[in-house]
């Protein structure tokens, strides 16, 4: 029960929530669809629409490049739908560079043994992107200081009742992230 199956209980929960389809230069997994699961580019198309000023935030994880496509958000929003955006830490320190109000939320595994455990569990990576992926948590844990709110994915019931009761915070008084952080 990572950060993707948070996303996707809330978003039951919660018919006001609009999820981007994120980018990505990775190959699709077994059951992904292109513009569903991600739009997975090429390297060559990624670097053109970074120089074209397409994206809100990009990054390098895991090997791989990964970014929010503006127009991605420019749908959700204009769908009379509030975004939430499943990114990594990179992402959403650029996010907040871009969207100072924008709340931030880190997500976070109850232990590296679990978040190991729970990889493994998958089936869906080599042990190469596994040490890979575990050696970027162990990066990111160090920056969950520089969010608005921290939630510790131990219990998904409570892990997502949390995060509802972060957005809701933020929508009541027109989304303001000092409202969110007053209440954390």
């Amino acid at each position: 029960m990572g950060k993707g199956t948070l996303v996707a209980r809330l978003r039951e929960r919660m018919s006001g929530l609009g999820l981007t389809v994120s980018a990505t230069t990775r190959a699709p997994r077994p059951g992904e669809i292109d513009g569903v699961s991600y739009h997975f580019m090429s390297e060559e198309e990624f670097d053109r629409r970074v120089a074209d000023g397409e994206f809100l935030e990009w990054a390098w994880v895991h090997d791989h490049r990964y970014g929010t496509l503006a127009s991605e958000v420019e749908r959700v929003v204009s769908g009379g739908l509030s975004v939430i955006l499943e990114i990594d830490v990179q992402g959403g320190l650029a996010v907040r560079s871009a969207i100072p109000d924008a709340v931030l939320v880190f997500v976070e595994p109850p232990s590296m043994e679990e978040l190991e455990r729970r990889l493994r569990g998958r089936g869906t990576e080599d042990e190469a992107s596994i040490e890979v992926r575990l050696a970027n948590a162990r990066s990111e844990m160090a920056h969950a200081a520089d969010y608005d709110v921290r939630i510790v994915n131990d219990d998904l019931a409570r892990a997502v009742a949390e995060l509802e009761d972060v957005i809701h915070t933020y929508e009541k008084d027109g989304g303001h992230a000092h409202d969110v952080r007053d209440q954390a």
